[in-house]
């Protein structure tokens, strides 16, 4: 485990090399009390370059990508297996990370696992195939890996993500460079300690956290760098797909999210309304695909936000450390304002507060970025507030009266990452699933993963898929191969 003395300089994964970073030093902070939890130096754009030709190296000449895939698939189910031992003390340092509560960051640790063991057995069980004759001659499709890849994760989850990326990356027998979240750079480096103690070759992986302006984009522009993953906004991700058009280089891009969750007239209520709170309140709300517009049946409309509100103040908003803590604190003090900004604004465009709105109140509350969770009502859905990404505890909530005024409203919004329906009719959820635009749909469930089905979004919150048995191949470029079976020369030739 890489534990250092918050008064220690935390090093990085550079070039095969534990060091220092030559950049600026700076600080991460724990969101429960704002205190010291590691310092480190960012990396200097000479650290910048030097992690990717070591990468570029690396690649070139460790023999990684020569190896069969059922000998890399070894690796990583190592990595899965270590991950698995140290669970607990991951789990604890990702909560220091991210002030998510402890529960929720096991869980975290359990799918970063599950991650690197899902893309090992995928990795020795893909198959490139032979392709039907149209000729005299004999065709195959293989798949090769592309060098350098970029990842570029986001602060809300971490280990699971950097885990999403980097298990298929190295699968596909690519090296890999991690740009973590400026304020969460402990998991990267975690993991890629774990890779390295598994077998990965040095310098296959480095770490280089810092700010996304100044590091992300050095890591994005540099010829050598075959791909990027990112995970994070829609401005930035735009910004990396302009640098990506340039070099004629594939992305993936996970981005925004204004998920619609929608309840039927006929929903299983007690089920919606755990499922909404748990939708929009869980991870505090810090999450792409958190469900923030919410759409009632008028019939069921006022009865069902009053049940909503009633629990949603109920709800433990606390220490990360206290396993019955339902809700942590937000990113930072900085992000807690952008909140408040943004429910300020809410209720100047008319929207009735229910519950939350402020900060807690208390000694355990003041030290750290906690806020309640929130909901507003009798806004309309072109409000600024229904339309542009919180990714907070707020939730909006407005009526619907019929199906075609439901997808009316569900689909006007320029993101679709996800969006989920409460019905007891299949009927209704197939029809409403279909027509929903959005990249992942939830019926009676919101908020639930597998590793086996892609992931990935639809006009402003993204571009490509992650995840799923293809998942590899994103990290590989595609080459056909011809055989001549031909006894005479061409004749064109004659």
């Amino acid at each position: 485990m890489l534990v250092t003395d918050s008064k220690e300089l935390l090093p990085l994964f550079i070039a095969g090399e534990r060091r220092l970073g030559r950049g600026d030093e700076g600080a991460t902070l724990y969101p429960a009390t704002g205190e010291v939890v590691a310092r480190l130096r960012a990396p200097s754009q000479a650290d910048v370059e030097e992690a990717i030709a070591a990468a570029d190296h690396a690649f070139r000449t460790s023999g990684w990508a020569q190896r069969k895939p059922h000998e890399r698939a070894a690796v990583l189910h190592r990595v899965a297996a270590l991950i698995r031992e140290r669970a607990e003390p991951l789990a604890q340092r990702q909560r220091l990370d991210n002030g998510k509560p402890i529960p929720e960051t096991r869980n975290l640790v359990a799918s970063a696992a599950g991650t690197f063991q899902f893309f090992a057995a995928a990795l020795e069980t893909m198959e490139e195939a032979m392709t039907p004759s149209r000729g005299d001659f004999f065709t195959m499709s293989v798949f090769e890996p592309m060098g350098v890849v970029a990842a570029i994760t986001p602060w809300n989850s971490p280990i699971a993500s950097e885990a999403q990326k980097l298990a298929p990356a190295l699968a596909a027998g690519n090296a890999v460079v991690i740009k973590p979240a400026e304020v969460t750079p402990l998991m990267a480096l975690e993991l890629a300690a774990l890779c390295e103690e598994a077998g990965v070759p040095r310098g296959m992986v480095s770490v280089l956290p810092g700010r996304g302006s100044v590091i992300g984009d050095a890591i994005t522009k540099h010829p050598l760098v075959k791909r990027v993953s990112f995970t994070g906004g829609t401005s930035t991700g735009k910004h990396i797909a302009r640098i990506a058009a340039d070099k004629m280089m594939p992305v993936s891009l996970e981005l925004g999210g204004k998920s619609a969750t929608m309840v039927l007239e006929d929903a299983d209520l007690d089920h919606a309304v755990n499922g909404v709170l748990y939708g929009i309140f869980s991870s505090s709300g810090e999450s792409c695909i958190a469900g923030s517009r919410l759409f009632v049946a008028r019939k069921l409309y006022e009865g069902f936000l009053d049940k909503l509100a009633t629990r949603a103040a109920a709800l433990r908003v606390g220490d990360p450390a206290d396993e019955r803590t339902q809700m942590g604190p937000l990113i930072t003090a900085k992000h807690r304002e952008t909140i408040e900004s943004f429910v300020a604004l809410g209720r100047s465009e008319g929207g009735q507060l229910l519950t939350g709105g402020k900060r807690p109140e208390g000694a355990l509350y003041d030290k750290g970025n906690y806020y309640l969770p929130t909901i507003l009502a009798g806004l309309k859905n072109s409000d600024r507030i229904c339309q542009e990404e919180i990714f907070g505890p707020v939730l909006v909530a407005m009526p619907f009266d019929d199906e075609e005024d439901l997808l009316r409203q569900a689909n006007d919004s320029v993101y679709a990452l996800a969006a989920g329906i409460w019905t007891r009719d299949y009927q209704k959820a197939w029809r409403i699933g279909r027509a929903v635009q959005a990249g992942t749909v939830w019926i009676n469930t919101y908020k639930q993963f597998s590793i086996s089905t892609p992931f990935g979004g639809w006009r402003d919150s993204g571009l490509g898929r992650e995840k799923g048995r293809l998942g590899i191949q994103q990290y590989m470029e595609q080459k056909s191969l011809y055989w001549g079976l031909n006894t005479n020369p061409i004749a064109w030739a004659n």
